[in-house]
């Protein structure tokens, strides 16, 4: 069953699936003529709240739409995912990361702006933007199937699977083990999980049920707490293993460059005909994963801003793929190769980011990376289930969107209990196939984008003169 579940995931992330994230992306880019990146700094005074109102529909405010946004990308795919692109396929997966996340602000922008554009009401009545509502409001009821197409794999692609997996993986190897705690193997016949993994995943169920059940009121306000302590730690920890090794780094930057074209580390299966086909391929899947451009999650959050302008929500969401990928999934990267644990460990995930943490801080690092791992996978944790909710309560009504979260938090067991590979899959499956309605529905939509964009920045520009 495992094998049928990798074999599907490498299916889904064909030629089609590029062409639609990547070349997607680039039209957005070009479509727009880069005139919202003209604006980066109008972005942040957004993000700050410069011009947030209390009486503005919607849930959250900018800075909280963000952080809520980020505390699902900035996540274990900045921590784990990279080392699963450095493993596989070497320097070279970085660079391929970074092109992706170059359009995918574009595609931020596009999608965020349309999910305050064509926000729709709940049964209950409530304001809700993402995929399927734009695809609801704005190309009409002929298109619902789309939107049901989103909803019902956005259920499987939220789940907490990978970041439980991961922070049950990191507790074992920092923890538990170097203590001498291994805990036993039970075999149940058709499932055999370590008891340690067990506990351990009950622990984080408990933990997260505390929080998610308080709604998207409670996720933004801890997250918006949260998240910019975890980055600032992150950063923090990272530049210093940089600084440690910086004799190593004019050589690793030249190999991301050199290696992202001869493919020379890469290790995985190849694609269109060739292995630089998968290593492409390797570096868009996780990138995707990290900052999920154009998969369709953020659109819901952003889509929850309290704000009357699209434009404003769409300028803030791009800021999203330059903070998760070009830094953190940089930083993350870069700890790793300078290391040079990356040639030297077999480990994969959160293991090998760990072994880089170690190297560089003998004695403390891996506990560091601890509280960091525990900080990006509990945001996570906290977001995803928000997502989760909105794609139920479009299925079957608001009343009953709190259903998923108890699916939701039992599925925290499973991802403490299975193999990396098969999780990864899982999730990746799932976000090719909510792509296919977010990014169709983007494109036809696009000329709508670009209307409003040209109205919000020529009241920009006057209000500006005038002022």
């Amino acid at each position: 069953m495992n094998q049928y579940i990798v074999d599907f995931a490498n299916w889904i992330w064909g030629l089609p699936l590029l062409i639609l994230l990547l070349g997607g992306g680039l039209y957005f880019l070009f479509y727009s003529k880069f005139v919202p990146f003209m604006h980066f700094w109008h972005a942040v005074n957004v993000l700050r709240g410069k011009y947030d109102k209390a009486d503005d529909p919607g849930q959250i405010n900018h800075f909280e739409a963000l952080s809520t946004a980020l505390a699902a990308t900035v996540g274990m795919g900045n921590i784990s995912g990279v080392a699963v692109a450095i493993a596989v396929g070497g320097p070279g997966a970085l660079f391929w990361m970074w092109i992706s996340a170059i359009v995918g602000t574009a595609t931020k922008y596009f999608t965020c702006t349309l999910a305050v554009m064509y926000r729709g009401k709940d049964s209950a009545g409530e304001l809700q933007g993402g995929p399927m509502y734009v695809i609801v409001e704005g190309l009409g009821r002929n298109w619902k199937p789309l939107a049901v197409m989103f909803a019902f794999f956005g259920m499987i692609g939220c789940l907490p699977i990978f970041q439980a997996n991961q922070l049950t993986q990191a507790f074992r190897d920092i923890i538990f083990l170097p203590n001498g705690i291994e805990g036993t193997e039970i075999d149940l016949g058709f499932i055999s999980f370590m008891d340690l993994n067990l506990y351990i995943g009950l622990g984080i169920l408990v933990f997260v049920a505390l929080v998610i059940f308080g709604g998207i009121q409670r996720i933004g306000k801890v997250a918006g707490k949260m998240v910019p302590a975890m980055v600032v730690l992150y950063f923090a920890s990272v530049v210093g293993i940089i600084f440690l090794n910086l004799d190593e780094l004019p050589k690793y930057v030249s190999m991301i460059f050199s290696n992202a074209f001869s493919a020379e580390n890469y290790h995985g299966d190849p694609a269109f005909g060739g292995i630089l086909g998968g290593l492409i391929v390797l570096g868009t899947r996780r990138a995707a994963f990290s900052n999920e451009a154009g998969i369709g999650t953020a659109p819901m959050a952003h889509g929850a801003a309290k704000t009357m302008e699209p434009v404003r929500e769409g300028l803030v969401a791009m800021l999203g793929p330059m903070i998760d990928t070009i830094v953190v999934c940089t930083l993350t990267g870069l700890a790793i190769l300078i290391t040079g644990v990356w040639q030297t460990s077999d480990t994969n995930g959160v293991t090998l980011t760990a072994t880089a943490f170690t190297e560089a801080f003998p004695g403390f690092g891996q506990y560091l990376l601890m509280l960091c791992v525990l900080i990006f996978a509990i945001t996570s944790l906290f977001s995803y289930s928000y997502y989760g909710t909105k794609c139920l309560g479009f299925l079957i009504g608001a009343e009953r969107q709190q259903y998923y979260n108890y699916f939701y938090v039992i599925s925290i067991l499973y991802g403490a209990m299975a193999s990396l590979g098969t999780i990864i899959s899982v999730i990746d499956s799932a976000f090719a196939l909510m792509s296919i309605p977010t990014m169709i529905s983007a494109v036809i939509l696009s000329p709508k984008v670009m209307q409003v964009s040209k109205k919000y920045f020529s009241e920009l520009k006057a209000s500006r003169i005038s002022g």
